[in-house]
């Protein structure tokens, strides 16, 4: 969907597919019609923009069969569906039984994740409506924070260097802006815009810049309004921001734990944090960990779980929904827009604790959180265009 900003830009919205359980093109191209085009209809719009995840073996096999690309931009023209963002921070294996850590690997020590980012630029490069002015692709933050070490920052910079080099080409040889944004998230070698700041510096402003998920911002308990003020301030470009809700839990009796019991599931990794009085963050890895006794459970704790953002837990569990009002309002709100791509990045409909049943389910719910934000944006004063 597009709305037009009271700056006269574009904002492009979309939802991110790494909710779909797709790493062949087979399997991309059936999610088209599965689902994107069913949400499509179902919200009653000429256009639906697509997050698109394209795991590594798709982006492979794209790139080597340029009439299998050009099959899948006809097949989201014919279906009312635009790509103008990709989500490449997951490699593949994202529907594994366990994820986990393993999706920060391979990170950004290796040339791996520079040559499958590459060739994520160049395929949205292709994918690009002729009137999008730019598109953006989201990237891991360097690497999770047990890699982090002065060698490690060099050699990222050397890859993000390269990276920026490959973009100034793709750009030079077809006319297309593509820009990379890194994501902050919680105990990554980046995982505030603070650390955004000091570990980007160096890096190419016109080609790198930051992915705001605004779960990881919760999270990190961050006020939205002073972390792009900070961004702002260093020169950092927000490429995109993910709109998404974090698990909130105040109330941490017997009731409140049970409750978050239910969310401590296999497959992906639910950082914790708690921050005191006084302002620290004590933080684990994961939720059964803070359930465990790993947090000091006096103060209440935010969870990396994707909540939609228009549903709320069953009580005594809460959202973080104020803090992605906040992030709309000072990335939309003003006298221009902070960024022109926002991507609803709700993938854990499967493993959530009352999940919907059957592809119908998901439609209705990966629908319903587009139109939540679609009035959240009107509300702003954004038009849909």
């Amino acid at each position: 969907m597009r709305f037009l900003h009271p700056d006269g830009s574009v904002v492009h919205l979309s939802y991110c597919t790494n909710v779909h359980a797709a790493e062949d093109l087979d399997g991309v191209l059936s999610q088209l019609s599965r689902y994107a085009e069913p949400v499509r209809e179902r919200l009653g719009t000429d256009c639906l923009g697509l997050g698109l995840w394209l795991a590594r073996p798709v982006a492979t096999r794209l790139l080597a069969d340029r009439p299998a690309l050009r099959t899948l931009r006809r097949e989201l023209g014919l279906r009312g569906l635009e790509v103008v963002s990709l989500n490449a921070f997951p490699y593949a294996g994202f529907h594994a039984p366990s994820v986990k850590k393993d999706v920060y690997r391979p990170d950004w020590t290796t040339p791996e994740r520079l040559s499958y980012t590459l060739d994520c630029a160049r395929i949205l490069a292709a994918l690009l409506p002729d009137d999008a002015r730019r598109g953006s692709v989201s990237t891991l933050p360097m690497a999770w924070r047990e890699a982090a070490s002065a060698q490690t920052r060099r050699t990222a910079g050397r890859y993000l260097s390269s990276l920026a080099d490959g973009l100034g080409d793709l750009a030079r040889r077809t006319g297309r802006t593509i820009m990379v944004g890194l994501e902050p998230e919680p105990g990554c070698m980046i995982e505030s815009t603070d650390q955004a700041v000091e570990l980007m510096a160096g890096l190419d402003r016109e080609r790198i810049g930051v992915c705001l998920d605004t779960c990881h911002l919760a999270v990190g308990f961050e006020q939205p309004a002073e972390a792009l003020r900070r961004l702002s301030a260093a020169g950092l470009e927000v490429v995109k921001t993910q709109a998404s809700c974090a698990l909130e839990a105040v109330d941490l009796s017997a009731a409140g734990r049970a409750a978050l019991g239910r969310f401590a599931e296999q497959r992906f990794l639910h950082q914790t944090r708690e921050r005191a009085a006084d302002g620290r963050l004590a933080a684990v890895d994961d939720l059964p960990q803070a359930l465990a006794g790993g947090l000091p459970g006096r103060e209440p704790w935010r969870v990396h779980f994707h909540i939609p953002v228009h549903e709320r837990p069953e009580p005594p569990l809460e959202t973080t929904r104020p803090v992605l009002l906040d992030s709309l309002r000072a990335l939309f709100g003003g006298s221009h827009a902070v960024t022109d791509h926002i991507e609803v990045e709700t993938y854990t409909w499967s493993v959530l604790p009352c999940a919907r049943e059957g592809d119908s389910g998901l439609v209705d719910g990966i629908a319903a959180e587009l139109d939540w934000t679609r009035r959240a944006l009107t509300a702003l004063g954004l038009q849909p265009k």
